[in-house]
């Protein structure tokens, strides 16, 4: 299976995605997403501590990365992400299971 930052770069690559929690949270809200990833090493959390909520009720996989560095990497822009979106995932295989649970502290 391949790795949530492969998934990323490649859903960017041939698809659409989101980046930045405004954003996120819009397509969410639209419904546009099909799938949200979440850096764990935001701070403060409450950045970003509504998104699994707002997945849940939507009924969007949402996923934890490790690292924001990393996710901005994915992305294809040259600094942290805090959150991304899928909108089209192109040529890239996305999760279609129900939202797991997150331990936002």
């Amino acid at each position: 299976m391949a790795s949530i930052y492969e998934t990323i770069e490649k859903a960017r690559k041939t698809g659409k995605i989101e980046k930045g929690t405004n954003e996120v949270t819009k397509a969410v809200e639209r419904g546009t997403a099909k799938m949200v990833v979440i850096a764990k090493d935001v701070s403060p959390i409450e950045i970003v501590q509504h998104l699994p909520i707002l997945c849940k009720e939507k009924n969007i996989p949402c996923e934890e990365a490790d690292s924001k560095q990393k996710l901005g990497i994915a992305a294809g822009i040259n600094v942290p992400c805090s959150s991304i979106a899928v909108i089209d995932s192109g040529d890239a295989k996305i999760s279609t299971g129900k939202t797991k649970k997150k331990s936002w502290k």
